[in-house]
């Protein structure tokens, strides 16, 4: 076989053994600053990093894993489309990255039968932690979860004492958005619901709907109260925009649960010739980066992904860590008054 036709020649990959002698220094010392351990002084670490840089040098994570330790945390959401889960991501990444470690995620769909086999899948690939976004586990399932792994779940408002959760406000969200719509005229208004087989109360369409009807309720509307099933999906926001188009007393605004929930109604109008709030005034909830654009401009609550998204890292850092008393957290949303809300048309 000519050289021609002989395919390319694989190098070597570097070991931390290869580190350490390009650097100078013992080989426990190249580990020591690969894991970020305590007492390495600056110079040793600048040291060790410029030849980790030099060589090329990538961390084996199945060896490490092998020693206990990866340098790999999970995260589980239920999809990809929904734009508030990169904002998530791109907070806990921000944390992660400190620390040396890499968040790989999956998408384990909307039952509870799928998310548990990819929670499996992730613990089976030892990863160090684990982070679920709004999962539609049950509670006895976090609880067997935790016991494997150190979790910290987004979004459920838990009170357990084997995991950590991070979670809005979301019954105060949804009170803030039919104060706002109340304050412009709206009497009827409707909110689609998030449906699930098995909706305990700790989830958050559980929370914002509980606290969508609270607040009318309040405000004396709890009549005038329409609630819609569909799903929190942009398909599931086509949906929902159908079948209030059937509904023999239409809203005059809807509270559409999530961000990616009121795109897809949007999605539904224009291409029915309408627009909100022309059609009706609609509410998102998430502040996706999305909502803000022009053309968009999507009245909605922000809770703050970002800095959610830091909170859960540094919980799951120190549940890898070692501490084990649990954190539950409660962020306080904010309303964000666009343009997709106006006083009712009629």
């Amino acid at each position: 076989m000519t050289s021609s036709t002989m395919g390319p020649t694989r190098q070597k990959r570097a070991t931390i053994v290869d580190v350490a002698h390009h650097a100078g220094v013992s080989t426990a010392s190249a580990s020591k600053v690969l894991r970020n351990a305590y007492g390495v002084s600056d110079a040793m670490r600048e040291r060790v990093q410029a030849s980790m840089d030099a060589l090329g040098y990538r961390p084996h994570r199945p060896a490490r894993g092998m020693r206990g330790q990866t340098f790999t945390v999970g995260m589980m959401a239920s999809d990809i489309e929904n734009p508030f889960f990169s904002i998530i991501a791109d907070g806990i990444t921000s944390v992660l990255k400190t620390e040396n470690y890499e968040l790989l995620i999956s998408t384990g769909g909307y039952d509870s039968a799928s998310q548990n086999a990819s929670v499996d899948a992730l613990i089976d690939h030892q990863m160090d932690g684990l982070i679920l976004i709004a999962p539609v586990v049950s509670g006895a399932d976090l609880e067997r979860i935790a016991r494997d792994i150190p979790l910290v779940v987004v979004g459920r408002h838990s009170s357990s004492a084997a995991l950590d959760s991070v979670s809005g406000d979301d019954d105060l969200g949804s009170a803030l958005v039919v104060d706002h719509l109340v304050e412009l005229g709206h009497r009827r208004i409707a909110f689609v619901a998030n449906h699930q087989d098995q909706l305990e109360p700790d989830r958050p369409e559980s929370v914002r709907l509980a606290g969508f009807l609270g607040a009318m309720d309040r405000h004396g509307l709890g009549g005038e109260a329409v609630v819609i099933d569909s799903r929190w999906s942009l398909e599931g926001g086509r949906e929902a925009a159908r079948i209030a188009d059937t509904l023999e007393h239409p809203p005059t605004a809807v509270v559409a649960g999530a961000d990616v929930t009121a795109l897809g109604m949007l999605s539904e109008l224009w291409e029915t010739g309408r627009s909100a709030p022309a059609a009706y005034s609609l509410a998102g909830y998430d502040n996706s980066r999305t909502s803000s654009i022009g053309p968009i401009a999507l009245t909605t609550v922000d809770q703050s992904g970002f800095e959610m998204g830091q909170a859960v890292g540094r919980l799951l850092l120190e549940r890898i860590s070692g501490r084990t008393e649990s954190t539950h957290l409660l962020l306080e949303p904010q309303l964000v008054p666009r343009a997709t809300t106006a006083a009712p048309a009629v």
